[in-house]
């Protein structure tokens, strides 16, 4: 298992880190849609979507991102987009994980395949205008993510007492959450300090929004990023399926490795426009 998750790791790492680096942004955009088209069939075959619905889902979300380009991919041409994203995840988001209603059946499920659509195009616009502001930009903003999740791992092993969702998530904890949020505090803080990689996420806050609610955007972003991992493991867990899918061997499917990207992206994105 170790073996294959590593291959995997590796294969991705050789085929988005120099797209992500050195190709142009259309390049990119093109690898992102890639991506997110195979998340939107995971994301139908979690509702419980039959037969061939989750492939005719995947076309409509394909078809969906191309009309959507004429939003543009600037941060202020996808604005409404990142609105309407923004409004799913912080009113239904809580929501869900709080009353977990059934969400692959009757009107929820309805909801779900149409907030979808504008979750992953939102998504795919967000990291578009974020590559746009620069490679040390966009890198930034995956970094806050995936530090937020290392640190609650490592620190959730070493401290966690206090389950954070235990009907959801049993292995994640209150302690697990906070130690994710201290790396990504620590990180950013010696990031603007030194200057790092300029212009990043994390000076780009500084600049826009003052120390102390920049500290609060960065908290909000790492908060919903904890509400991405929780929403789709709850998914999961009511399709009764361990991963999303078994597209990455080892890794499980691509909604599993960007679930908690899909909140954090447009947020941080409508947080600088």
């Amino acid at each position: 298992m170790l073996k294959t998750r590593v291959i995997t790791a590796i294969i991705l790492l050789a085929v988005f880190l120099p797209i992500t680096l050195f190709a142009p942004v259309g390049a990119f955009g093109a690898l992102i849609a890639f991506v997110v088209v195979f998340a939107a069939w995971e994301w139908a075959r979690l509702l419980k979507l039959g037969g061939a619905g989750p492939v005719v889902y995947a076309l409509v979300a394909a078809v969906a991102l191309v009309a959507s380009t004429q939003l543009g991919t600037g941060i202020e041409e996808a604005r409404s987009l990142f609105k309407a994203a923004a409004i799913f995840w912080v009113i239904a988001g809580p929501f869900v994980l709080l009353r977990k209603p059934t969400l692959a059946q009757g009107a929820w499920r309805t909801f779900l395949f149409l907030a979808g659509i504008v979750v992953f195009a939102a998504c795919w616009h967000a990291l578009v205008a974020a590559r746009m502001q620069g490679v040390p930009f966009v890198l930034s903003l995956l970094l806050l993510v995936w530090l937020a999740d290392i640190g609650a791992y490592f620190c959730g092993r070493a401290f966690g007492k206090h389950k954070l969702a235990p009907a959801i998530s049993p292995g994640k904890t209150w302690e697990g959450a906070i130690g994710g949020w201290l790396v990504v505090m620590i990180v950013a803080a010696a990031a603007v300090v030194l200057h790092a990689f300029e212009p990043t996420l994390y000076s780009a806050l500084l600049a826009q929004w003052g120390a102390a609610r920049a500290l609060l955007a960065l908290t909000a972003l790492v908060a919903f990023s904890v509400v991405g991992d929780l929403f789709e493991s709850m998914l999961k867990r009511q399709a009764g399926v361990k991963d999303s899918s078994g597209l990455l061997p080892g890794h499980g499917g691509v909604l599993d490795r960007i679930d908690a990207l899909l909140p954090v992206l447009p947020l941080a994105m409508l947080l600088l426009g």
